[in-house]
């Protein structure tokens, strides 16, 4: 079977170029951003930055913590995001609930709960086992050197603006309109609302690992005696539990910065239709891009837009954190049935995230950190699309 070559870097040494080109990258975008724009676009900048290298270092993935559940009935992963979602909610609540914070009004991720999340969280779900990542995952492993997450993040795009065209349709399919639990039940209320679903759904994963293997797989590991806290925060490994709380913090400072959660779809949408007009196809008089947001966002930088400087600064995050690794690039071959499955679950999770108001981390994660409905919606509907999309992973020769 003929395979496309990923590219390798080798050994640590050679990653050294990859540090420095990484750091100068990173220095010379905030530097940039903070002249021709503003210091707060900067400072997204460098925060999208310390989320890739977060991601990077704690390995931490949605679509791996899914399928481990699944397949091998492992937990840990899935109790990785439970504490990330609870140390996210007990922060987010009460800040949105003021509506400013340190002057900067801020508020949540929520949307409406209806036919387009369920459909597109599924497609989402299902694509995002194909592709070999959701989102975050993307955008971090093409960071680290994954020429088959490129394949993905192309396809993301192409998906995007698919989708883009198609929203306004989906806004008419039937809703129950937006609903968040904050202005149902309270700060308090919600707080403890999400506290006992998410131990609920720890528990499951407990008793479910349990009965499969006797015992719970470790979250965490042994610090090495002759390495310091400091090298380990910069050259990794991380436990998972550090990834979930560093993930949890640095929404948390999104929130503070931008005034809203931490969201990377939108991003992709913008990219695609920027890299469209180059190609010739005016997508400015589709309807979803004569909207308010999306109409400032396309006619300015990309550099101005809140989500396309921290997607960004992800990517150049993460390669920095690989290449301090050592770890950047990976010598494989991929045979041309997973490159076919990076393409079309890049599609799937373009499309799909459109749908859905967001992906994995706009609509999952801060969704459910903002007591909006349409989060936890999104999060049963993508577990089922992800558990489609783990049974279709041997047709395209995926583990």
């Amino acid at each position: 079977m003929a395979a496309v070559t990923e590219i390798s870097l080798g050994p640590s040494l050679s990653n050294r170029p990859v540090v420095a080109t990484a750091g100068l990258l990173l220095l010379a975008g905030a530097s940039y951003i903070s002249l021709a724009v503003s210091s707060q676009k900067a400072l997204l900048f460098l925060i999208g930055a310390a989320l890739g290298l977060a991601l990077y270092h704690a390995a931490f993935g949605f679509t791996a913590g899914w399928r481990e559940m699944v397949s091998n009935r492992r937990g840990a992963g899935v109790r990785a995001q439970i504490l990330m979602l609870a140390v996210a909610s007990v922060l987010f609540l009460p800040f949105i609930d003021m509506g400013s914070v340190f002057g900067q009004p801020v508020i949540g991720a929520v949307a409406p709960v209806g036919v387009s999340v369920l459909v597109g969280a599924t497609v989402f779900g299902l694509g995002m086992q194909l592709g070999g990542g959701c989102a975050s995952g993307t955008l971090y492993t093409v960071g680290s050197g994954s020429v088959r997450m490129v394949i993905t993040l192309v396809f993301f795009l192409i998906g995007s603006l698919l989708g883009s065209a198609h929203l306004p349709w989906w806004f008419d399919t039937p809703n129950l309109g937006s609903i968040s639990l904050l202005d149902k039940l309270g700060v308090s209320g919600a707080i403890v609302a999400q506290l006992t679903v998410m131990a609920i759904i720890a528990q499951i994963s407990m008793v479910v690992e349990r009965r499969r293997h006797g015992r719970l797989e470790p979250t965490g590991f042994v610090l090495a005696e002759n390495r310091s806290y400091f090298r380990y925060l910069t050259h990794g490994p991380w436990p998972l539990v550090w990834g979930a709380i560093a993930l949890a913090l640095l929404n948390v400072a999104t929130l503070v910065v931008s005034g809203h959660p931490w969201t990377i779809s939108f991003g992709f949408a913008l990219w695609a239709a920027k890299i469209a007009g180059i190609a010739g196809l005016d997508v400015s008089s589709s309807e979803f891009w004569t909207w308010p947001y999306p109409a400032r966002a396309l006619a300015g930088s990309i550099f101005e837009e809140d989500t396309s400087v921290m997607n960004m600064g992800i990517i150049i995050g993460a390669a920095l954190a690989a290449g301090l690794a050592g770890k950047f690039g990976t010598l494989k071959r991929i045979p041309l049935r997973s490159a076919l499955a990076a393409a079309i679950g890049g599609l799937l999770m373009g499309y799909g995230a459109r749908l859905a108001f967001g992906c994995n981390v706009g609509a999952f994660f801060s969704g459910i950190a903002s007591g909006s409905l349409h989060g936890w919606l999104w999060l049963i509907a993508g577990f089922g699309g992800s558990f489609l999309g783990i049974k279709l992973r041997p047709y395209f020769g995926l583990s």
